[in-house]
């Protein structure tokens, strides 16, 4: 059963390669799998990087919802599976995926426990932090059957930041988020708290869309 990967990149040439490794790497046979890299105008090498594993390398902007829209428009799977390129895959996840929704009809989407990677004290704070998302919200639905993602519309192209929740929200009116046990590993090796929250200030603008969409009452 084809499942297409779809990967938002824009430089990220010192995690691409890794991220694209754990794919190729699966479980999961290759033959049946399908690798989308949809870039946003990186001035390094991160097309070069994952042209070598893959000939479906795009280009796409100016956000991620944008991105992931477009990956969605030329993938050709059954499931959609989408990541940033500083995450890697555990070798079973899209295994675990696939079986997860072709033996149940009642669950369209699946979340993936997410480990977060990184040996500083604010990368310990954020794996400590990141073990109570598991099946919320917040941990918003990685895999998704193609029909669903087409159902509800795709990303909210008007949201950057919240677009995950929103998104996780649309799929739970149609049907159940299920939760594998294979988990994924974002590297956050980086993590520098200034930079974590300027970039969390910059997804804040987005929130008064979200409230607007989802009402001020709305419990998540």
């Amino acid at each position: 059963m084809l499942a297409s990967v779809i990967i938002t990149t824009r430089n990220e040439e010192k995690n691409i390669g890794n991220c694209l490794d754990s794919i190729i790497r699966q479980t999961y046979p290759c033959s049946e799998m399908e690798i989308i890299v949809v870039d946003n105008n990186s001035t390094d090498k991160t097309k070069e990087i994952a042209q070598k594993y893959t000939t479906n390398v795009f280009n796409c902007g100016p956000e991620r919802s944008a991105q992931r829209n477009f990956g969605f428009n030329k993938a050709q799977g059954k499931y959609i599976l989408y990541l940033d390129a500083d995450m890697n895959l555990s070798p079973d996840v899209i295994s675990e995926c696939v079986a997860a929704l072709e033996e149940n009809n009642q669950v369209v989407a699946l979340h993936i426990p997410e480990i977060i990677q990184g040996d500083n004290f604010w990368n310990k704070v954020r794996r400590f932090e990141r073990s109570f998302y598991d099946g919320t919200i917040i941990d918003a639905a990685r895999f998704i059957r193609k029909s669903v993602f087409r159902e509800v519309g795709g990303f909210d192209e008007t949201l950057t930041g919240p677009e995950d929740w929103d998104l996780d929200k649309k799929i739970r009116k149609i049907g159940k988020i299920g939760l594998i046990k294979s988990p994924l590993y974002h590297n956050e090796s980086w993590f520098s708290l200034k930079d974590y929250l300027k970039k969390k200030a910059y997804y804040s603008q987005s929130f008064a869309k979200y409230i607007v969409k989802w009402g001020k009452k709305d419990p998540d």
